[in-house]
């Protein structure tokens, strides 16, 4: 690791940290940041030379892997007429059909440049649209790090949020609500309370991204029956789970039925590419047709449409879908054998594509508090013994993991095998 090890400590010279976004510096886990040189399929090779097989997939983008030939052929392509010009392109339609294609025909896409500035966006075409101030939202379900989407909850179970971030002004967070998931019978007290001050609701479709925090369908149901009382809208964040659990996407039938959807990562297929759709009579409520200002300099640029467009056409030529079940079954089955035989307190959730490792629980957390802060000493052990067998996980026990149609049945089936070896490290 002698390269790695040179290159961060520059890093650390240059940059906050030594990285441009925190959990890349191994805070969490502990030894040295890993800097890959090459990527191709499932794997990339770092600085140093060795392997590893992956399953951050670049914090999920990469559905169909590292360098996809087809995505990497369309991206040059679109690089060789220019990166960028700041007018409409064709490549906006393109990849603007694809993204319509299974949703109601009177949806509409507006593309931003990530996946906070596409939940920036929502929001406040949803406090346009209902010209009301109040938003809530949900402890560990992160969206960005927009201002006042840098919230978390105070003592009580719902709780006008307090800034979580130093340099956010406590008047940027006084209208967002924070509740506490799978708890009903709280959260719609305190929206009811709020009542018509209430403009939306935020949730991801499948909090995950502090644990993967699947939610009972009476609670989304209740979710959306509420907001429809009060009328209110909900914002559906799907940046994370958008192609990676089924189409069309997930909010749509895990009973959210959302009134906005965000979208990225996959979307853009590894480039920076966010976007919002929504009906047309919601939508047509942005600048230039309505009131509710949103611009970008970058916005639909031609290479990030050709690398979403590309994937996209890429994904649902090959059956992506089933190959990535098929994946997560074995994955998921291997797992549950494994902790079975030993008789450890873990599970495994998956949804689609996406899975997270629970450590020290005989049940699947539903809420963050739920998860134990004890367990993520275990995790540094297991996300040791995984790189020492050549297997990158995030660097973070709250972070979840990412198949690709890249991964092999011979690659889930060597990942087990590190797994059974690293969860009996854990718990030596």
């Amino acid at each position: 690791m002698d390269k790695s090890r040179e290159l961060f400590a520059q890093a650390q010279k240059l940059m906050p940290g030594g990285v441009n976004s925190p959990v890349r510096a191994f805070r969490s886990v502990g030894g040295t940041a890993v800097y890959p040189k090459k990527g191709l399929g499932a794997h990339f090779v770092d600085e140093d030379g060795r392997e590893f097989l992956d399953y951050c997939m670049s914090w999920g983008p990469l559905i169909l892997g590292h360098a996809h030939p087809g995505v990497i052929e369309r991206v040059r392509e679109a690089a060789g007429s220019g990166l960028s010009f700041g007018m409409p392109c064709r490549g906006e339609i393109e990849l603007s059909q694809r993204v319509l294609d299974d949703l109601p025909d009177d949806y509409r896409v507006r593309f931003v440049s990530s996946g906070t500035e596409a939940v920036m966006t929502a929001i406040r075409l949803a406090r346009g649209v209902t010209q009301r101030p109040v938003v809530a939202k949900f402890t560990g379900c992160y969206h960005g790090h927009a201002d006042f989407l840098l919230v978390q909850a105070g003592s009580g179970l719902a709780t006008f949020g307090t800034a979580s971030s130093a340099g956010v002004p406590e008047s940027m967070v006084q209208d967002m609500l924070v509740l506490r998931l799978d708890d009903m019978e709280a959260a719609e007290a305190a929206l009811r309370k709020v009542g018509e001050r209430l403009a939306a609701v935020v949730i991801e479709a499948i909090p995950a991204n502090n644990g993967l925090l699947v939610q009972k369908p009476e609670f989304l149901a209740m979710l959306r029956k509420v907001t429809q009382d009060l009328g209110a809208m909900i914002v559906s964040d799907e940046v994370l789970t958008g192609y990676r659990v089924g189409e069309p996407h997930i909010s749509l039938r895990n009973g959210l039925f959302p009134d906005l959807i965000t979208l990225g990562k996959v979307v853009g297929g590894g480039m920076p590419v966010g976007a919002v759709v929504g009906p047309a009579k919601t939508m047509n409520s942005l600048a230039p047709d309505g009131p509710v200002y949103q611009a970008g300099t970058l916005s639909g640029n031609p290479i990030g449409m050709a690398a979403g467009a590309a994937t996209l056409d890429i994904f649902r030529g090959t059956n992506g879908q089933e190959i990535l079940e098929s994946r997560g079954q074995q994955l998921q089955a291997g797992f549950d054998e494994i902790v079975g035989r030993l008789s450890l307190p873990a599970r495994m959730q998956r949804a689609g594509s996406i899975f997270w490792i629970a450590l020290e629980c005989t049940e699947l957390p539903r809420c963050a508090e739920a998860i134990a802060a004890s367990s993520m000493e275990k995790y540094r052990t297991i996300h040791r013994k995984m790189l020492d067998e050549g297997i990158y996980f995030a660097p973070s026990g709250y972070e979840v993991g990412f198949l690709s149609t890249a991964h092999t049945a011979e690659d889930v089936a060597r990942t087990l095998c590190a797994l059974d070896g690293a969860l009996r490290a854990a718990w030596a």
